[in-house]
């Protein structure tokens, strides 16, 4: 499945990119969705940087009642994690990856590029970056969880390890529920990544404060 994609660069016109950010968003938005909240990461100390938004596949969601939205993946429990959509996972998987093999063929390095979602896009960002077979540049979840996560120690890459982690959640978080994030959190710890956490007093959203350290987050991995 070939993904449609929004895509827009820091800089200015004709540079050439010092890096790639991929961000996927959450469940019924699309690839518009994250522009804006791009457009605020002061990323001037890095240099061009391009951003890629990809846009889900439209598929029936059972959680709403088999309604037709953009979704990375079947959401079939209010819980997240007893009965998960291993099928869409992969297959949204393997989407992204081809996105990324599509930027390594215009020169970018995988040491160069940063996979980063919210909600849904969080699970699809940590699925993706810690089964790739090279380091990443960063791996960015925003208000979300690890997916198949008693199957990630089995099918993480070796290589994932060097790969840095952001992870920012609200603590009011009703749709993802706090304690569900910090066991993923506490999940990849425990697997020996290196995660950055940062929480704050919002809900299922993003606030000024998570810009702002996420901004500085990416100009430390992107140095």
């Amino acid at each position: 499945m070939t993904l449609q994609v929004l895509e827009a660069q820091t800089g200015k016109a004709g540079d050439k990119p010092v890096a790639t950010i991929i961000i996927m968003h959450g469940l019924g938005a699309d690839g518009n969705d994250f522009v804006p909240i791009a457009e605020q990461l002061d990323l001037s100390g890095v240099g061009p940087v391009r951003f890629l938004f990809p846009f889900a596949p439209v598929i029936p969601v059972t959680i709403n009642g088999g309604m037709a939205m953009p979704a990375w993946y079947d959401i079939l429990a209010a819980d997240l994690v007893r009965r998960e959509d291993e099928g869409g996972l992969r297959s949204s998987q393997a989407s992204v990856e081809e996105l990324i093999a599509h930027e390594k063929s215009r020169g970018m390095p995988a040491n160069r590029i940063v996979v980063a979602g919210f909600s849904q896009g969080c699970a699809m960002a940590l699925m993706v970056g810690l089964r790739h077979a090279e380091p990443l540049a960063g791996i960015v979840g925003m208000s979300g969880y690890l997916p198949l996560a008693d199957k990630t120690a089995a099918e993480r890459s070796p290589a994932s390890l060097q790969t840095p982690i952001f992870m920012g959640h609200g603590t009011r978080d009703g749709v993802v529920t706090l304690p569900r994030a910090t066991a993923s959190r506490d999940a990849l710890k425990t697997m020996g990544y290196a995660v950055d956490w940062h929480d704050y007093p919002m809900e299922h959203s993003v606030c000024p404060q998570e810009i702002t350290d996420l901004a500085q987050w990416l100009q430390r991995v992107l140095a």
